[in-house]
């Protein structure tokens, strides 16, 4: 035994030789793979790669070239801002990107044959994104206009008007006003065609609509067919967008504006429309419940002949999320979320027959090949960041493509995720991930960092979080777990619903009983040093356990919902408190209480637990105010806390800068009471 014990002690210290624990700047100082395109021959693969400077405080996205046949990466842009969106021309012999070196974000043209980029429009207004036409002859971008300009031209000067006057209010006459992190301002963002000097432009989306959608879209909602005649695109024509989800597909031809509605007979969401390649279909994604935001995505088929619609994953209990078409039309891939990964799944047209063809880790941004043996995508894990590899479709064999961050990892101890699996107070088994510190020696004693996620349809996942990433909670020497309570995706649909109207209820107890297992089955575990942080729905449910349990020594509470009632009134999306809550506060007022912290803070004086507060004044979704309540209740019951509010962020902590003060707020705060 013995014996046994010094073998596996010697093999971890060989493992961990010359390495060290993950620091704030070496997550900053990763390159993170962002868009990615495959060439129409399947030879070459664009990357947007975006590097961060701690110094300057801002990122840089630059063009990356791949080489699927040797594996050759090299740099193609070298510009010190943006350069992103990839667009490959039809033809293969050039590659359309998105840039602001002009001075406003306008689309650019490198030829394959070498040269400078040449820019291609020279609009008076930003392009947002863009596509080609399948034909090459022309591009269909987004941008936002007002509604009821002439003309880009008009748009462009009423948006200097507004910049320039020193009269910064807002006015609105109707919901919503604002979304996540920003005011409208009378625009609407709409779907255009132009050539490819940018001229001959024509507004495919007219009307006092967004177009795509503020909210709930795909990856891309607006697609053109490939005879590049047909245009599909979102569009919610609900007339108070705040309150629906009913975002509709609509069709138009592009050469006669006439949108007509494609699925208009179902209220719920369907977004991300996508033509097969031989032009007989359009699938897309399709909710079923009106108002429900995180209602199962089905994959929906509509032949274009027929005009019949079919679900292809009716009988799959998981949400889709990003979607491919197979090159020779029979076959969609699918990413769904997965007890705690992100699948791949295939779906042949034909039968509606489902695989399940990559399970672990978190995969996205799927790319078939044109030959229709290899399928590209993008791959993380808790111990590495996205990196590109392929699967033979034939052989289920995998393949790294890139190692972009390979010199970095190979200095840094990290560990991978583990999964357990536990009993929760009704017998529902409820599945969860540990993360062991670096240089974890199983003899010894560990705090524990309870990490809750945030939605709260949403889940912990086996993935390289950029903002909150299990590593880097783990370098200081805890131990990291995080449970995927009842509301969280990935585990069927029921249990995704099991949160609504029982916020505080069976999730806090899933969480309560995790912890319980925690103890219980891992004896490095040290349960008299426990802390808890969670943001958004995490952060609410901090503030929750803060006034209902006492067995954390330290809590972090991130944008957390306080107050129910007042975060219905100055929310954006009204949707989804009068899904969760079953009405407005003035219907349903009992629940709105219910599970509002706010009605139980005489019980922070009794548990007292030292609780960090974080919020930014930008966040639209949960507003600011939510997080100075809380401080303020703690503040008044006497218990120690603290509050770090950024005036420059939003529902997220972005800004490299503002990151390293969170991580050092976060890691000294849960330092000072761990001890």
């Amino acid at each position: 035994m013995k014996k046994t014990i010094l073998c596996t002690l010697m093999l971890f210290a060989f493992a961990w030789a010359g390495q060290r624990a993950m620091t704030i700047q070496d997550l900053w100082d990763m390159k993170r793979i962002g868009d990615t395109a495959l060439s129409p021959d399947g030879r070459l693969m664009a990357l947007v790669v975006t590097s961060y400077d701690m110094e300057k405080n801002s990122g840089n996205a630059d063009l990356w070239l791949l080489s699927t046949n040797d594996n050759a990466l090299r740099q193609l842009t070298f510009y010190e801002k943006f350069d992103g969106t990839p667009r490959w021309k039809p033809d293969g012999s050039g590659l359309a990107f998105l840039s602001d070196r002009s001075g406003t974000r306008q689309i650019f043209f490198l030829s394959l044959a070498g040269g400078e980029a040449r820019q291609m429009t020279h609009l008076p207004v930003a392009v947002e994104d863009f596509i080609w036409t399948p034909d090459g002859e022309r591009f269909v971008f987004v941008a936002s206009i007002f509604p009821d300009a002439k003309n880009l031209d008009e748009t462009a000067r009423l948006l200097d008007e507004q910049e320039q006057s020193k009269v910064k209010a807002h006015i609105s006459d109707r919901l919503m006003y604002r979304v996540f992190d920003h005011w409208f301002e009378g625009v609407r963002s709409h779907i255009f065609v132009c050539d490819l000097e940018g001229q001959a432009v024509t507004d495919l989306t007219p009307g006092d609509y967004d177009t795509p959608p503020v909210d709930l879209g795909g990856a891309r909602d607006y697609a053109v067919s490939p005879d590049a005649k047909e245009l599909a695109f979102v569009r919610n024509q609900d007339p108070v967008v705040a309150l629906s989800t009913n975002n509709d597909i609509l069709l138009t031809a592009m050469d006669a504006v006439s949108p007509q509605p494609c699925t208009d007979a179902n209220k719920a969401t369907d977004n991300q429309p996508l033509y097969s390649p031989d032009g007989r279909f359009l699938a897309y994604r399709a909710m079923q419940r009106p108002g429900f935001e995180a209602d199962r995505y089905q994959l929906m088929l509509f032949d274009r002949t027929t005009r019949h619609t079919s679900s292809l994953t009716s009988r799959l209990d998981r949400s889709v999320n990003g979607v491919a078409w197979a090159a020779d039309s029979r076959t969609l891939f699918f990413t769904a979320d997965n007890q705690g990964h992100s699948s791949i799944y295939s779906v042949a047209t034909a039968g509606g027959r489902i695989d399940e063809i990559v399970k672990d880790h978190v995969n996205s941004g799927l790319m078939p090949s044109p030959d229709n043996r290899l399928l590209y995508f993008k791959r993380q894990s808790a111990a590495s960041p996205d990196e590109i590899y392929s699967l033979d479709l034939s052989t289920r064999q995998f393949k790294q493509h890139t190692h972009i961050n390979q010199p970095l990892l190979d200095q840094l101890a990290l560990t991978p995720a583990e999964d357990f699996w536990f009993s929760s107070f009704d017998g529902k088994k409820v599945h969860g991930l540990l993360i062991k510190p670096p240089f974890f020696a199983a003899e010894k004693k560990y705090p524990l960092i309870y990490v809750i996620h945030g939605g709260p349809q949403g889940m912990s996942e086996d993935g390289f979080h950029y903002r909150w990433n299990p590593a880097l909670f783990a370098a200081p020497g805890y131990v990291v777990a995080m449970v995927n309570f009842r509301g969280s995706t990935g585990y069927g649909q029921a249990w995704t619903d099991a949160v609504s109207k029982d916020w505080g209820g069976g999730p806090y107890r899933d969480l309560m009983a995790g912890i319980d297992y925690l103890i219980k089955t891992y004896p490095f575990i040290d349960q008299d040093r426990m802390a808890a942080a969670g943001g958004s729905y995490g952060g609410f449910m901090i503030n929750w356990i803060a006034t209902h349990s006492g067995r954390f020594k330290a809590l972090v509470s991130h944008a957390g919902v306080f107050d129910q009632r007042s975060m219905y009134g100055a929310t954006e999306e009204l949707w989804f408190p009068e899904w969760e809550m079953a009405g407005t506060p003035y219907d349903r007022p009992e629940l709105y209480a219910k599970w509002s912290p706010s009605f139980y803070v005489q019980n922070l004086k009794k548990f007292n637990t030292p609780t960090l507060v974080v919020h930014g004044e930008g966040d639209y979704r949960v507003p600011y105010t939510q997080g100075l309540q809380m401080f303020t209740a703690l503040q008044r019951m006497g218990v120690p806390s603290r509050l770090l509010v950024y005036p420059d962020e939003t529902h997220f902590v972005t800004k490299p800068q503002n990151a390293r003060l969170w991580w050092n707020e976060v890691h000294g705060w849960i330092a000072r009471w761990l001890r």
